[in-house]
């Protein structure tokens, strides 16, 4: 294991700890004989295709214990979880607020305030997006919310550059559901936090940049009204041309029928495929399109896999309607070498002791970005996401 060089000062700020190291050290594990080693030994399977989307699902070495953390749709649902505007932090505060936060006010594009009152620890993934208050934003960052927690200053994005006026208090799930019958009617599905496509959540995530970000949103809602305005009434793609919210364009029921086209076929065969390989922890996917890989995505559990897949699906499939870059197929040596190759430049660490580390490693061609839980009786990452750049 090669030491770690130190690049750059430790800074605290508000109980995060940050640290830039270069030259990450990589713990190289065993597999078993014949399958292709990684540094994680995470092993890629055959592929899914459908159209120009390929993903390979990924198989682990181990599972962790997953069941205690919420995820941020089951805490909007049931109303343990408030997220709202930064000027609104004052009268969500418990006995100890951090001065810190009270001693500001007003809405902030770039700022939100996030409470957890549940008893269980809260799960965020960069791409959630939440809609209402000033502006539609979408998380920037994944981290952990311990229970029953102070406000939590939470870095996000604007996804809705045309409007700055309150619709609600507080933030809620978009008009997305998830579950249900795949390829039919829905049958008790449920409203859930739509995921950005890849294109937008690497600008949030990687570029970490609000101009970027809304120039990738116009650049997508313009490539989806050309996708579907030889198919779709005149009226559909006014609607799309009128709103500067990102997740108002997504929700068109014209641009949700061309994504369930790729959507729906993935999602039936990789959940039928989740229930064949419990045993052998599937956790993720390396998704293609057009033959070119863009993004990896894994979780500790099957568990957690089974929670995020179906918006995580049609975040793939977004972007496979409007990528038009053509390309081969994608191959599984290449996906495992995407999978295994960690090895970075740089590598940028913000923990909050006791709660998360969060590490960013940029590479050659690609970021990495790994969530890890530093609660009691974990110690492991949590999620995984890597981008090709």
């Amino acid at each position: 294991m090669r030491p770690r060089l130190i690049a750059a000062v430790i800074a605290s700020v508000t109980g995060l700890v940050v640290v830039a190291v270069i030259l990450p050290c990589l713990n190289l594990r065993p597999v078993h004989a014949g399958e292709q080693p990684s540094v994680s030994g995470y092993k890629v399977l055959e592929p899914i295709r459908h159209g120009s989307l390929t993903v390979f699902p990924i198989v682990a070495p181990k599972s962790y214990a997953t069941g205690e953390f919420m995820t941020l749709d089951e805490g909007l649902r049931s109303g343990e979880v408030v997220v709202t505007e930064y000027g609104n932090v004052r009268g969500l505060m418990r006995r100890h607020p951090t001065p810190a936060v009270q001693r500001e006010s007003g809405a902030e594009v770039n700022r939100l305030v996030l409470v957890n009152n549940s008893k269980r620890p809260l799960l965020l993934l960069a791409g959630e997006i939440v809609t209402g208050g000033k502006q539609d934003r979408v998380i920037g960052k994944d981290r952990i919310v311990p229970a029953e927690s102070d406000p939590v200053d939470l870095s996000v994005f604007c996804v809705e550059p045309g409007r700055w006026v309150a619709t609600s208090d507080h933030f809620g799930t978009s008009g997305a559901t998830y579950g249900g019958a795949v390829g039919g009617p829905i049958h008790g599905a449920v409203p859930g936090t739509m995921m950005a496509q890849p294109s937008v959540r690497a600008k949030a995530m990687g570029d970490k940049d609000q101009n970027q970000v809304w120039a990738e949103v116009r650049k997508q809602q313009q490539s989806m009204t050309v996708e579907v305005s030889g198919s779709a009434p005149m009226v559909s793609t006014d609607e799309i041309r009128s709103t500067s919210s990102y997740a108002r364009v997504m929700e068109n029921k014209d641009v949700k029928q061309k994504v369930d086209e790729i959507a729906a076929p993935i999602q039936h065969n990789y959940e039928s495929l989740i229930k064949q390989l419990r045993d052998r922890n599937a956790v993720g996917v390396v998704v293609a399109v057009n033959g070119r890989i863009i993004w990896a995505d894994v979780f500790a559990s099957t568990e957690l896999l089974e929670k995020y897949w179906p918006k995580l699906v049609r975040s793939y499939a977004s972007e496979a309607v409007v990528m038009r870059a053509k390309g081969g197929e994608a191959s599984m040596t290449q996906a495992q070498a995407f999978l295994t190759d960690m090895e970075g430049r740089r590598e940028t660490i913000e923990s909050e002791p006791g709660v998360y580390r969060h590490t960013e490693v940029n590479g050659d061609g690609f970021k990495a970005f790994a969530l890890t839980s530093l609660l009691p009786k974990t110690g492991f990452d949590v999620h995984v996401a890597k981008m090709a750049e």
